[in-house]
Formats: C-alpha cells, sequence, structure tokens
C-alpha cells in the first residue's frame, strides 16, 4: 500500500529544495522577535546575531519534534514551528520593567519555562476541545489565519524600515509586484517541480532584479561568522518572577488556540484530517519545544502559519520535507553566514510572495465554509460575527486600548478571539437547545473524510 503523501520520502533535491523554501518563507518570523526584544534590551549587533541565530537553531529542534516526533510528540504533519511573534509585547514589557537590563533575557527564559512546562501538562486536555471544530468554525478560522497574515505581507512590501523616508516607496512595491508576477508566471506556465517551487524561484528571481536598485544588502554575510553554537544559558541562569510567568502563561494559551486552529487547517489541506490525539501531539510539541528553547537562548515556539499557505500552493504536502527544512534552521543556527544568506532576500521580495502564500491560506478557509451548510441562517451568523470579530485587530488596532495589557495579549490576536467567538456561537446555536434545525456539527475527521473523496 502506498504511503500517504504526509509520509512520503522525496528525491533528495526535491526535498532539500522544498525544505529551504519553507525556511524562505518563515525566516522573516522567526528572527523578528529576537531583533525587536534584543534591540529593546539594547544588545550590541553581536549579541543579536548569536540572539537571532538562537532562535534559527530552537526553531530547528522544535519543527524535528513537530515534524518526526517521538511517542506521543509530535503532530506528524508538515507543521514548522518557530519563535511565536505573541510573546513579543509581553517580552518587551518584562523589559521595560526590569531595571537592570541584564536581567531581562534570564526573567524571560525562566517564564517561557514554566509556560511550556504548564503547557506541555495542558496539552492532552486541551485537544478535547476538537470536537467544538465543525467545518463552520474551521473554515471561520482558517479564513482569519489567511487574512491576518496578509498584512505581514504587505509590511513587508514597503520595506524593511516605517520611520524610514522610503518606506512604501514606489520602488518597494515595484519589487513586491514583480516578484509576485514572477511567482503568478512560474504557477501559469511551468509543470512538475519548477511549478511546485515557484515561491523559492521568486525570491530568487526577485532578489536579482533588486540588486540593481541598491535594496540587496550584501553585508550580512560579509560580517558574519563561519561558525557559532547556541552556548546553553548564554545570558544567565533563568530567573522566575511571578509577573513575567503569568503572563507567558496568557501567551501559552494563546499560541495552543491557535496551533490547534492551524493543525486543523493543515490537517484538512493535507488530507490527514487532525484528530483529538493529533492534536494533543501537537500541542505536546509545541509546549516542549517551548519548555527547551530557553536552554540553548530561544523563545516561546509555535506552528507558523504561513508555511500552511506554501503547503497548500505546492501541494507538497511531506512532512520530512519541513523536516528537512528544520535541518536548515538548525544549521543556520550552527553556521550565521548561512543564517545570513537568507537574510539577504529583501523585505519586499518577501512580502510579494507573502501576498501568494497568505492569500492561499484564505482560499483554503472559504473552501472549508462552501462546506458548512452556509444555508442556514445560524450559520451565517456564526461565520459573520467570528470574522468581524477576528479583523477587529487588523482593521482598528487601537480597539483594545483601554483593557489590561494582559488582556490585550489574547484580545489583539485576531486568530484567537475570532477562534473563541466562533466555537462559543457554533455552542450557542448548533448545540445548546439544538435551536431546532438540523445541525451542522460535522466533525473535523468527517469533513476530512469528505474531501479525500473528492479528490
Amino acid at each position: 500500500m502506498a504511503a500517504h503523501p504526509v509520509d512520503e520520502k522525496l528525491p533528495a533535491l526535491k526535498m532539500a529544495t522544498s525544505g529551504l523554501q519553507h525556511v524562505a518563507a518563515m525566516y522573516a518570523g522567526v528572527v523578528a522577535p529576537p531583533l525587536i526584544v534584543g534591540a529593546a534590551i539594547g544588545l550590541s549587533a553581536t549579541e543579536l546575531t548569536f540572539l537571532t541565530g538562537a532562535c534559527l537553531f530552537t526553531a530547528g529542534l522544535a519543527t524535528f519534534l513537530q515534524t518526526l516526533g517521538f511517542w506521543k510528540i509530535g503532530a506528524r504533519l508538515p507543521f514548522v514551528n518557530g519563535v511565536t511573534f505573541a510573546g513579543v509585547a509581553p517580552m518587551t514589557a518584562v523589559v521595560a520593567s526590569t531595571d537592570d537590563k541584564s536581567d531581562a533575557l534570564p526573567i524571560i527564559f525562566g517564564a517561557v519555562i514554566v509556560a511550556g512546562l504548564l503547557g506541555f501538562v495542558a496539552a492532552p486536555f486541551f485537544s478535547k476541545a476538537i470536537r467544538f471544530f465543525p467545518p463552520v468554525v474551521t473554515g471561520s478560522v482558517i479564513t482569519l489565519i489567511g487574512v491576518s497574515l496578509l498584512p505581514v505581507a504587505f509590511g513587508w512590501a514597503q520595506g524593511l524600515n516605517p520611520r524610514a523616508d522610503d518606506y512604501g516607496s514606489t520602488t518597494y512595491l515595484g519589487l513586491a509586484g514583480i516578484t509576485l508576477l514572477i511567482v503568478l508566471l512560474l504557477r501559469r506556465f511551468t509543470r512538475g517541480f519548477v511549478k511546485q517551487i515557484a515561491v523559492l524561484l521568486g525570491l530568487i528571481a526577485g532578489t536579482l532584479v533588486a540588486i540593481p536598485f541598491g535594496v540587496t544588502d550584501f553585508s550580512p554575510v560579509a560580517h558574519a561568522d563561519v561558525v557559532g553554537f547556541p552556548t546553553p544559558f548564554h545570558y544567565g541562569a533563568p530567573q522566575f518572577q511571578l509577573a513575567a510567568i503569568l503572563s507567558l502563561c496568557v501567551v501559552m494559551v494563546v499560541s495552543m488556540t491557535e496551533s490547534t486552529a492551524d493543525m486543523l487547517a493543515l490537517g484538512e489541506i493535507v488530507e490527514r484530517p487532525a484528530d483529538e490525539k493529533t492534536i494533543a501531539a501537537g500541542l505536546r510539541a509545541d509546549t516542549l519545544g517551548s519548555a527547551l528553547s530557553p536552554l540553548f537562548n530561544g523563545f516561546m515556539c509555535s506552528a507558523f502559519a504561513q508555511n500552511i499557505g506554501l503547503v497548500a500552493m505546492t501541494r507538497i504536502r511531506s512532512r520530512y520535507v519541513v523536516a528537512t527544512g528544520g535541518g536548515f534552521l538548525v544549521l543556520m543556527g550552527l553556521c550565521p553566514m548561512a543564517a545570513s544568506l537568507i537574510a539577504v532576500v529583501p523585505r519586499p521580495v518577501l512580502g510579494g510572495a507573502g501576498v501568494v502564500l497568505f492569500g492561499s491560506v484564505a482560499a483554503s478557509g472559504i473552501q472549508t465554509l462552501v462546506r458548512a451548510g452556509l444555508e442556514r441562517d445560524n450559520n451565517v451568523l456564526i461565520v459573520a460575527v467570528s470574522l468581524a470579530v477576528g479583523i477587529i485587530p487588523i482593521t482598528a488596532p487601537g480597539f483594545y486600548h483601554a483593557f489590561p495589557e494582559t488582556a490585550k495579549i489574547v484580545l489583539d490576536s485576531g486568530i484567537s478571539t475570532g477562534c473563541v467567538t466562533a466555537v462559543v456561537l457554533n455552542l450557542l446555536f448548533n448545540h445548546i437547545g439544538r435551536g431546532g434545525e438540523a445541525q451542522d456539527v460535522t466533525h473535523p475527521m468527517e469533513a476530512g473524510q469528505e474531501i479525500a473523496a473528492v479528490h
């Protein structure tokens, strides 16, 4: 019996190039948090490079846990793990409240360890919520994931520094547009392997086009060391402060909510629906990866939604491809010069490719909603309100400004608020009292079987 595409081992060259494409898609998301937190602390350029390399290294280890797994740990799906952006706000708050900035990272690392261990224990209980995720909920959440990520691509397209005079210039937007066009043309007029790595080829071509405009910066390569290792507890032994632990525990809950939604989304796309057992194993990988990450000076890890778009677009569903990408991340963490090669890709070029990647996630959500029974008024209301609540942080960033900082950690995540809203409304309209109508309570596994039957 042929192996499921998720368990397929591809030829070495295809495995390597496809894995590198996943790294390219998520690289900016991994390096942004350490750069932001490191800058807030006032780390030197050398220390910033070290912290960034450490986060790449730990992202690779967490990706191994998720894709390859062992025991009851790891979803064993083509899932990339990396530093969650949800932790940036509370971590910078810890930095601001710490008198001696040299203590900031040890305090953050201590809080991440505790939050990771608590999340690991809670994973099997958290996963039992899967029965509350029928297509009307998963479709809404998947759509929100894509919509929430699109502003990231639009921000990349405008340049690196929002305060710079050339931010959003026609040159930057033009490079993003050219990259997008190249990806679309490759997808339209090529076949086979070339078509599948269209995003990677688009990033390379876009980078080459950017050279005459002076946008491509090769200085990171020139100044990077060839070999480096994230020495354990480089910034000192972890410290445990209650306020920091509580704030990072909230982030862990947000992260687990988003990871659950991501696993459901990816399960639908690869036609191996994520059941309760898979979600529990995936959450264990997330939380264990987070608990171990501070050992090598990394931050909290979570599943990366942008790579779901890459899987949806390329249709390369092998988890070993993503595990290969995890290997590249580990190597980048051990070889700063290798890491700097990806850093050469201009942000506008990433933005152009991101439009395709993140838009594909939203499109997958719409596909799920098609079979969610939207002819029923109840389900239309669930979708309408959950999408509206989920896009509040995107369309009105200061909407929750009067709320406490801890609450804003949750409220400013449109994916989390939209997900909770969809689950609650589905309970209200389709479970409690049963509403007097036929209910759309299809289990995600059944929904996935319907997809497989269609294909």
